[in-house]
């Protein structure tokens, strides 16, 4: 089983991500979860989102206390927020930042994770024209965890987009170009790759 704790602010779209990549994995013939916690926080109040992956049916029906990957779609919670507590030895973190490589390493000082950074902000930017870090971050994690064959995330995604958006089908085409984009720009920065 692979468990993913996502952490983001409202609006940010952590929730839709945790719930996007479910649908590709169930798509995918994995059995899945896809849930968010949070209560009555406002826009830009911290909220956290959870995915479980499994070839096996599951069974466990709580909060991910220790996670083989943990996604921070806002890099203001680190400190605030232990983004990385209960993360499994030799996990992964994915971080939506603009920093240099050594200074994200240096924001999980002694995790032992792979550390993958990539610009989300950037990506979605110019891509929808707003930053909406959620798309490019969900893209990440799907190569990262092998979940789906590329082509075929690709083809899941632009279907559901197409669901999703439409009323609004000039957004697929931004949305997909942020996906590709941050499939191949996401740089692990405490190793090699």
């Amino acid at each position: 089983m692979i468990e993913i704790r996502w952490h983001g602010r409202g609006g940010q779209g952590a929730k839709t991500a945790a719930l996007l990549l479910a649908d590709a994995a169930f798509e995918a013939g994995l059995y899945v979860q896809g849930f968010p916690e949070y209560g009555p926080e406002r826009m830009g109040a911290p909220i956290t989102a959870y995915n479980r992956l499994d070839g096996a049916p599951i069974r466990v029906h709580s909060n991910i206390y220790e996670p083989d990957m943990v996604v921070v779609v806002d890099e203001t919670l680190i400190g605030p927020v232990d983004v990385t507590a209960g993360l499994k030895p030799g996990g992964r973190i994915a971080v939506n930042t603009n920093r240099p490589p050594e200074a994200v390493r240096d924001l999980f000082p002694g995790t032992g994770a792979e550390i993958y950074a990539v610009d989300a902000a950037d990506i979605s930017t110019r891509n929808l024209g707003r930053n909406l870090p959620n798309t490019p971050l969900l893209s990440v994690v799907a190569r990262l965890t092998g979940i789906v064959e590329e082509k075929v995330f690709f083809a899941q995604m632009e279907a559901a987009f197409r669901h999703k958006f439409a009323s609004k089908p000039e957004v697929i085409a931004g949305n997909m170009s942020a996906l590709r984009e941050a499939w191949f720009g996401a740089v692990l920065v405490n190793g090699d790759e």
